[in-house]
């Protein structure tokens, strides 16, 4: 990641700039987060914090909005949370992201969008390979997670949280997002290779692509049905148009 938050020398010396670095990465790796939040994953002060979001705000690095709630509101208002802007995410590695969008481009107009979504089915059920075995080594209660941790070691920092009957799972980066919101096949072959991995059907609640904070996936409880083969969902889908 480069910089974010440019100081003044004597900031520098005080390690200004590497704290705002740590604040912007903490938010990348959990998501959009209160300043609480913040306080207790890098043990500062919520004082030290906000005086951190404050420039990383001024430099459009993260955005404050109001906490999104999935299910039943409590009482009260919404907790502000500071989520990363584009501009925060280019800081972090998307250096290939026209390269690949003009690829795909390129594979569109010659080729059509139905070789777009053979790209992106093929091209999660290779990245699925290790996501199978992280899986399959797991219990079945722990299975979400395991596919949480294999993401992350993708570069998806990504994270499994209980929900009303069933679970979460959330991804609070994703190194392709500008290219997928210009092709979101990219996002539906990755729900479909999922819910293939996981044996049961899938629900995706929000995408970094389309301007959320967080990629999050709903998963129902079941127990029933083993996880099914990525060949076969690849093969199962494959006259499907993408929605």
């Amino acid at each position: 990641m480069k910089n974010v938050g440019e100081a003044p020398q004597e900031e520098l010396a005080t390690g200004e700039r590497s704290t705002r670095n740590r604040v912007a990465r903490s938010i990348l790796d959990h998501g959009p987060s209160t300043v609480a939040d913040l306080a207790a994953r890098l043990g500062l002060t919520q004082a030290a914090v906000r005086r951190h979001l404050d420039t990383l705000a001024h430099e459009n690095v993260v955005e404050s909005r109001e906490q999104r709630i999935y299910g039943a509101r409590t009482r009260g208002r919404p907790a502000k949370v500071f989520a990363l802007t584009d501009c925060g995410r280019d800081a972090f590695d998307q250096s290939y992201d026209k390269l690949a969008a003009d690829a795909l481009r390129w594979i569109s107009e010659r080729h059509g969008e139905g070789a777009v979504v053979e790209f992106a089915r093929e091209r999660m059920a290779a990245q699925a390979i290790a996501y199978r075995k992280a899986i399959e080594a797991a219990p079945p209660e722990r299975r979400t997670e395991a596919l949480a941790k294999a993401l992350t070691a993708d570069g998806y920092a990504a994270t499994a949280r209980t929900a009303p009957v069933g679970e979460q799972l959330c991804q609070h980066h994703c190194p392709v997002a500008h290219v997928a919101e210009q092709y979101p096949q990219l996002c539906e072959a990755e729900t479909e290779i999922f819910s293939a991995l996981l044996g049961t059907h899938v629900q995706r609640l929000a995408t970094i692509a389309h301007g959320d904070g967080v990629c999050t996936t709903f998963i129902p409880r079941n127990t029933s049905q083993p996880p099914e083969s990525t060949d076969n969902a690849s093969a199962s889908t494959a006259g499907r148009n993408p929605a």
